[in-house]
């Protein structure tokens, strides 16, 4: 049997799974001419182009998200909600009425 490809494309989709360079790495997140997204220099998809003026636009969005989620004391980062602010409610009455 033969070797398998290392990269290529499956529906139409990139990998890479050859070992990363640090040229490779850094050439890959800045190729100014190109689009927003370009093949990631490790691993299956698509990353940012950092040579591309909208991808800082979508960190940056991304980010005030992020900031804006850690300042309203959101949900921590397991999905639930902090055990503090649960810690003073009390027990709750609830009131059937059959009619």
């Amino acid at each position: 049997m033969g070797d398998k490809p290392s990269s290529g494309e499956i529906l139409g989709i990139p990998y890479n799974f050859e070992r990363p360079s640090l040229g490779r790495l850094l050439s890959s997140y800045w190729q100014p001419g190109k689009g927003m997204l370009v093949e990631k220099p490790f691993g299956i998809g698509y990353t940012l182009n950092l040579a591309n003026w909208r991808s800082w636009i979508v960190l940056a969005v991304a980010g005030g998200l992020y900031y804006q989620q850690q300042q309203s004391g959101g949900p921590d980062a397991s999905g639930g909600h902090d055990e503090e602010a649960d810690d003073g409610d009390g027990p709750v009455e609830v009131i059937v009425d059959d009619d």
